[in-house]
């Protein structure tokens, strides 16, 4: 399975988006340089809140652009780095990667898949409306999350739009994402 990289995006400040870069470089267990999210600990706010010795399974999210234009038919507009992801990627489906997926992106660096993004209230603050199109439930009510998987840093090296995307599965039997 493979795909592309079409943008990315970091941000060293706590905000709902992140800007386009030319590049980022991916820091081994850490994240990406000079983002906010990145550390051995975890860093989105509300994980901070409960337990900030947590094991940070949330360096870098990956959101699949495939989402983007399956929510423009819908009416909203969202561009790479609207919904705070770091690595937007097109031709590889994210959400069926299971547990432990290895990513090799570019001639160095490599990601590990740990879960799904679990969506958030500030996806509605970003547009009204937009969360229940990027989280939902399936004919049996199982919850479907559709932002996105996070991922911590194997191997560090510099990540740009248009760099090949290998994804390597783990030994099986495999787990399904679930949310971190």
């Amino acid at each position: 399975m493979s795909g592309t990289v079409t943008a990315v995006s970091s941000n060293g400040e706590y905000t709902f988006t992140k800007p386009n870069r030319d590049s980022i470089t991916l820091l081994t267990g850490l994240g990406v340089e000079g983002d906010v999210h990145a550390g051995v600990t975890v860093k989105h706010r509300s994980r901070v809140a409960q337990d900030p010795t947590q094991p940070n399974l949330r360096q870098v999210h990956l959101i699949h652009e495939e989402l983007f234009a399956e929510v423009s038919a819908e009416g909203f507009k969202v561009l790479p780095g609207d919904l705070g992801e770091n690595i937007t990627t097109r031709g590889i489906d994210l959400l069926a990667l299971p547990v432990g997926t290895l990513l090799r992106i570019g001639d160095e660096a490599v990601l590990e898949v740990t879960g799904l993004r679990n969506p958030c209230l500030q996806i509605d603050h970003f547009q009204s409306g937009l969360l229940k199109r990027v989280v939902g439930r399936d004919e049996t009510g199982n919850i479907i999350r559709k932002a996105g998987v996070m991922s911590v840093v194997r191997e560090g090296g510099t990540v740009r739009p248009g760099d090949l995307i290998q994804a390597e599965l783990p030994a099986g039997p495999h787990r399904p994402l679930d949310r971190v």
